[in-house]
């Protein structure tokens, strides 16, 4: 029996919002139509279990069929199937979804309501008609003997007849549109674009998707050699498109590491290995299971905000919902690749966004705190492999200290770098070597380790035995303007800070110094009035004549290069000239007239604002002062 049927009340309304309003792009509909195959395959699967009418098959899956002629795109499975009512009621009633129905009809026989089905809208199916003019359903249901065929253009309402198929299950035939790039509509008749939707979407879906995959070889003569002119022999062989790999599923046990790298490179797109990968699942109110790699090297965008790759690719039931999800990982962990499978959450109508920002924060809050767990196990474990990770990965979590949305304290227990005692060394460990009264942990940044080593504001520290942390990210500088405690410890930037005196010098011997200088002093202040705040007798030197001292508050030569380079406009910052009583510059200095002090002084000043890491804002003028200069010794 035939008959024609509209679609309900304003279904003709919802059905054109479907068709070009509510996905973001139309290859999906591939997507929702495997994913409601795989539904009908686990409910042929579970109803086999209760009813001995329904058989179930070692063979479920489902198999691709393309008709380059005829442009169809044929989907077909050995699932539930339907009987002509359901067709009409699932096919025909538009957000009726028969995944939901049926989690309620098990509900109410005592049976569990959460089956792992995918389909919770009941719209999925219609995306069909934003690639095809018109859609065919073969369906027949498990148990039943007849069939039936659905057919409709989507807008003048659909047709059900009766029909016969072979065995229980559905088949879904596409008359596809024409190919149209400008419209976002792909030749879907093209085994390489349907491979590619599938691996992107529908990989991990466990059961296997097939297809006849051709293939086109030259005619070739005895010796191998090709036969001009003639055409090339074609082949057909069914494969399987889908991996069915989905690891996080499996026990770890039971995973080789050739396996977690061969799935690394599946979903990263990163050719390389994974430094390290670890595994995590949630249990009770939010169920939700990850596999997380780290990168062996950073990517080559990880610090351009707007155009970089982040975030984990969001599944639900084995189906991909959001390739990346950012909303699942804090920006200072951007780096991080891998998948979340989660049940339960709150998907918008087209699946592709979710609904409920407390779920997913619920989720981030977990899988940061995996990471972090992760990394210090990683460092105790192994801190070659760990030292690498940071080097890498490093200034990207230093961000989580300025922007207050990580842990302070788990990000500052992660950091690891060099200090003037060792190659490489965490907070902990300096803590550790510690003095006795020391209650400040010292740290100096630099464009290099090795800068910030020599940097002569670093000569009273070494002097004094105190270590200090050599830090050479550019970010460093930002987070040491900022007060920080680790352990009970304040950190701050030795650039800033007097160290403790390294020998017994007296006050008087210091009043004396004080004394003696007094008169160079004031004429250093009056040389460098326009460049200084202040001249002053150092603490901190042994060795070199001169430093520059950012005072408490002040921006440091380096924030101020770095605020430069962004494009910000930057006052000028005067600092302290801090000069070393027992150089022997400075001791013949203070004996010379006022009139060759000016000199001297400017060449004090851009020894010690090189030396500290600054600028010289007028290299022509500074190279004038220093050529004076020689010209000067070599006429004595």
């Amino acid at each position: 029996m035939r008959e024609s049927l509209p679609f309900q009340t304003e279904a003709q309304k919802l059905l054109r919002l479907v068709i070009h309003s509510l996905y973001s792009h139309r290859d999906v509909f591939l997507r929702e139509l495997i994913s409601n195959a795989s539904d009908a395959l686990d409910k042929r699967r579970f109803a086999a279990l209760t009813n001995n009418a329904i058989s179930s098959s070692d063979e479920l899956g489902m198999w691709l069929k393309v008709d380059k002629e005829a442009r169809t795109l044929t989907l077909s499975d050995n699932g539930i199937g339907m009987t002509r009512q359901e067709a009409v009621d699932n096919l025909g009633t538009i957000a009726k979804s028969g995944t939901e129905e049926f989690q309620k009809a098990l509900a109410a026989q005592g049976g569990s309501g959460d089956l792992g089905l995918i389909g919770q809208f009941g719209v999925g199916f219609y995306a069909s008609f934003m690639v095809a003019d018109n859609v065919t359903v073969l369906t027949r249901k498990a148990g039943e003997d007849t069939a039936t065929r659905w057919m409709s253009d989507g807008e003048n309402g659909y047709t059900v007849e009766d029909a016969s198929r072979s065995e229980a299950g559905t088949d879904i035939t596409l008359h596809l549109k024409a190919a149209d790039h400008d419209a976002g509509i792909d030749d879907f008749c093209d085994q390489h674009v349907l491979e590619t939707l599938i691996k992107k979407h529908s990989d991990f879906v466990a059961y296997p998707i097939r297809m006849m995959w051709e293939t086109s070889e030259p005619a070739l003569d005895k010796e191998g050699k090709m036969i001009p002119g003639a055409l090339p022999e074609i082949t057909h062989e069914e494969c399987i498109l889908n991996s069915q790999k989905a690891l996080w599923l499996r026990p770890e046990s039971e995973i080789t590491e050739d396996e977690y790298k061969e799935f690394y490179r599946h979903v990263s797109h990163d050719w390389g290995n994974p430094l390290h990968w670890l595994t995590t699942s949630m249990e009770g109110t939010m169920e939700a299971r990850a596999l997380l790699f780290i990168p062996e090297r950073a990517q080559f965008d990880l610090f351009h905000r707007e155009s970089a790759q982040r975030g984990l690719r969001l599944y639900i039931e084995r189906v991909l919902i959001k390739e990346d999800c950012r909303e699942l990982l804090p920006d200072y962990l951007r780096f991080v690749r891998g998948v979340v499978d989660a049940e339960g959450l709150s998907l918008n109508v087209s699946r592709e966004l979710v609904q409920d920002d407390r779920q997913l924060r619920t989720i981030r809050k977990h899988l940061e705190k995996k990471i972090l767990d992760g990394l210090k196990a990683l460092r105790n474990k192994d801190r070659e492999k760990y030292n690498k990770f940071w080097h890498e990965f490093g200034p990207a979590m230093k961000e989580a200290l300025l922007s207050g949305i990580g842990d302070t304290s788990k990000i500052l227990d992660l950091l690891v770098c060099k200090s003037t005692k060792e190659a490489s060394t965490t907070l902990e460990e300096y803590i550790g070597r510690m003095k006795g009264d020391q209650e400040i942990i010292y740290a100096m940044a630099a464009p290099t380790a090795e800068l910030a080593g020599k940097s002569p504001a670093l000569e009273g520290f070494k002097a004094a035995d105190i270590e200090v942390l050599l830090l050479d990210d550019r970010i460093d500088e930002v987070w040491l303007q900022q007060v920080l405690e680790f352990n009970g410890k304040e950190i701050r930037s030795a650039a800033s800070e007097t160290p403790p005196k390294s020998d017994a010098k007296s006050e008087q011997d210091e009043t004396k110094d004080n004394e003696t200088y007094k008169e160079l002093l004031s004429k250093l202040r009056v040389a460098l009035q326009d460049e200084v705040k202040d001249v002053r007798l150092s603490q901190r030197l042994v060795s070199s004549p001169a430093c520059l001292v950012t005072d408490k508050g002040d921006l440091t030569p380096q924030m101020e290069m770095l605020m430069r380079q962004s494009g910000q406009a930057v006052p000028k910052i005067k600092r302290i000239l801090e000069i070393n009583p027992g150089h022997t510059i400075l001791q013949r200095l203070s004996a010379r007239p006022e009139g060759d002090v000016i000199n001297y002084a400017r060449g004090l000043y851009g020894q010690a604002l090189l030396a500290g890491g600054g600028e010289i804002v007028d290299p022509v003028a500074m190279a004038e002062v220093m050529t004076a200069l020689m010209g000067e010794a070599l006429t004595q």
